[in-house]
């Protein structure tokens, strides 16, 4: 008869748990502090420091204990951060009154606590902040399918796959010219608004101004652009047959057979993602990164299927890569 052997219990040296233990640095940090200012009786950089520190030690062994908590953890995590606002408002204004009639022993231990409060309290604000949006997220991430690239299909006449996805027809080119063009646009429109309000502006520091004139002009022209090349959007289908590719865009097809192929580009991510043919009568660039997707569906192209690759290569084609293999080109070998 066999016997089942227990996992083995993997023991964390003393000194090990001493140096990652948050509340013995906090209490360590606190206490010197303490010392510091009931000796001096006045408060430095090093004991306000030494107090910053300490109540942040204590805050973050808070809220990793709320985590570590199987139940209850998010209800005691929301009870300790509503009682310290509460006490942290209620010191604000009366703290002095309560102080004065105190010993100054006492008074210099409770204004030790209370400015290790006040890092304390905001870490442990900031970490029901984050546990509340992680739960928003998760709930819309359940609700929200996940979205996936266009398949491959098989072909029906059984010679290969092809692939449907949504595509505006749009040399490079032809992008590079809108941007510039847009991007000259909203310059003047920003240098007419400088002239204009130069006394307000002024006022700002360069960079909050860099960043208003391209949230005021740049993403609504973005967003314009976007929105007027969207509008192009047809639906595509690219077929790689055995020796050929078919393509359909909207009503108009077209066929370039792999020996007569001159260049094939194919992008599969970002706004650029595209796939670019050059034959006989044929010169066709069709963006699928800026085309508006169908719901479920993102706005790229899937990696090409490892036998166009070598139909290609069988047809005199040399293929080049990018670093990343984000871009593929074939053109005819020389």
């Amino acid at each position: 008869m066999s016997e089942t052997t227990a996992p083995a219990r993997i023991v964390v040296p003393l000194w090990r748990r001493m140096l990652f233990n948050p509340v013995l640095w906090g209490t360590a940090l606190l206490a010197a502090a303490t010392a510091l200012t009931l000796g001096t009786q006045d408060i430095d950089l090093p004991q306000f420091l030494l107090m910053l520190v300490g109540g942040w030690c204590f805050g973050l062994a808070f809220v990793n204990a709320t985590f570590g908590m199987r139940r209850n953890g998010l209800v005691l995590h929301l009870a300790v951060a509503v009682v310290l606002v509460a006490t942290m408002l209620v010191v604000t204004e009366y703290g002095s009154r309560l102080l004065d009639p105190l010993p100054d022993p006492v008074k210099g231990v409770l204004l030790v606590l209370w400015m290790a409060a006040i890092p304390a309290t905001g870490w442990i604000v900031l970490g029901l902040l984050g546990r509340v949006t992680d739960a928003l997220t998760r709930r819309e991430r359940k609700r929200t399918p996940v979205r996936v690239p266009p398949e491959w299909e098989r072909d029906e006449r059984g010679d290969g796959s092809f692939l449907r996805f949504p595509a505006i027809e749009m040399r490079m080119r032809e992008l590079t010219l809108s941007i510039i063009g847009i991007t000259v646009f909203v310059g003047l429109i920003g240098v007419a608004l400088l002239v204009s309000f130069g006394d307000i502006v002024m006022r700002f520091p360069p960079r909050l101004a860099i960043v208003l004139m391209g949230l005021v002009l740049g993403l609504p022209a973005y967003l314009v652009l976007t929105a007027t090349l969207r509008k192009r959007t047809k639906e595509c289908t690219v077929a790689f047959g055995n020796d050929e590719i078919r393509i359909r865009l909207g009503d108009s097809a077209s066929v370039v057979r792999f020996s007569e192929l001159e260049h094939l580009r194919w992008r599969c991510r970002s706004e650029y993602a595209r796939i670019e043919v050059r034959g006989p009568g044929v010169d066709l660039s069709l963006f699928a990164g800026l085309a508006k997707a169908p719901p479920g569906r993102t706005a790229e192209l899937p990696v090409l299927p490892r036998r166009v690759f070598r139909r290609l290569e069988l047809a005199g084609l040399v293929v080049a890569k990018s670093r990343r293999d984000e871009v593929i080109t074939f053109a005819r070998a020389v």
